[in-house]
């Protein structure tokens, strides 16, 4: 149940991050976002880890968080670029999906989720499945919209490998895999926006809009930080789904701020995704 809490505690956190981010990533170039983002929650986890003084974990650990960082990077960018161009309430229920990698992992690992939790497991896939579905004739473009389609797929395999190599990370140590994926993901976006920024295509952030864009990178470290600690203590199939039902919050927050267009069988996917959460909490 606790790992359950903490999991539901990433969603919401990278729900509201994701929505931010996305709404940003319209007024700014994606790799100036996540670059500033990434810099906030770098400086943020180094401070933390130097002040701990604990030793980094053995190198397979070390191993699988630089790899979560790879992998974490070009998710989120390919999801903010995603964002910036499509629909919310579809991008971000369609980038969930990907979270049957690590549902799959973990079984074959030998979670035994139970009956009450195996059904909990296959609501909330199906409710996030009905929660991505639009109306044809939208606000988008049908070419943006296949391409946010096709990035918010490719962004669900990045965050599905994430989940994955970050528990693998975080059974050496969460705040060492923390800071580690920051290490990886920011050098890599700071080139792409300095080459952006470089070109004279990319709009400079003033001093609000860094301070908000370094506000947005500590939600999604806190997200992280949830979902890291909670696959330490509980199994990753569980954890994982719990994690992904971030497109609830999104696609609300996308209705109510953007007035995105919450179709019916939408509303009955976030109802769904909802009691097949109860139903792993319950089985937990």
């Amino acid at each position: 149940m606790v790992a359950i809490a903490f999991a539901l505690g990433s969603s919401l956190l990278w729900g509201l991050s994701d929505y931010l981010g996305g709404f940003k990533s319209r007024s700014y170039a994606v790799p100036v976002v996540l670059a500033v983002m990434y810099l906030a929650s770098l400086v943020v986890m180094a401070v933390f880890v130097a002040a701990r003084g604990e030793a980094p974990p053995s190198s397979s650990y070390v191993l699988a968080a630089l790899g979560a960082g790879l992998v974490g990077i070009m998710a989120l960018g390919a999801f903010y670029t995603a964002l910036s161009i499509g629909t919310m309430s579809i991008v971000a229920p369609i980038s969930a999906t990907g979270v049957a990698l690590p549902v799959i992992v973990g079984l074959l690992g030998g979670d035994r989720p139970g009956l009450v939790r195996s059904a909990g497991l296959g609501l909330a896939v199906v409710g996030v499945v009905l929660a991505s579905r639009e109306a044809p004739g939208g606000p988008v473009g049908p070419r943006e919209q296949r391409l946010s389609i096709a990035l918010a797929i490719l962004a669900g395999l990045g965050f599905g490998s994430y989940f994955v190599l970050a528990e693998i990370g975080s059974r050496g140590d969460v705040a060492w895999t923390l800071l580690l994926s920051r290490v990886t993901g920011f050098p890599i976006a700071a080139v792409i926006a300095l080459l952006a920024l470089g070109r004279g295509g990319a709009v400079r952030p003033g001093l609000r809009a860094l301070a908000a864009l370094a506000g947005i990178g500590l939600l999604d470290l806190g997200a992280n930080a949830f979902y890291n600690h909670a696959s330490t203590i509980g199994e990753l199939s569980s954890v994982s789904v719990a994690s992904s039902l971030y497109p609830v919050v999104t696609v609300m927050l996308a209705a109510l701020l953007l007035g995105e267009r919450v179709r019916g069988v939408q509303r009955a996917g976030v109802v769904v995704a909802l009691g097949g959460v109860l139903m792993i909490a319950a089985g937990a």
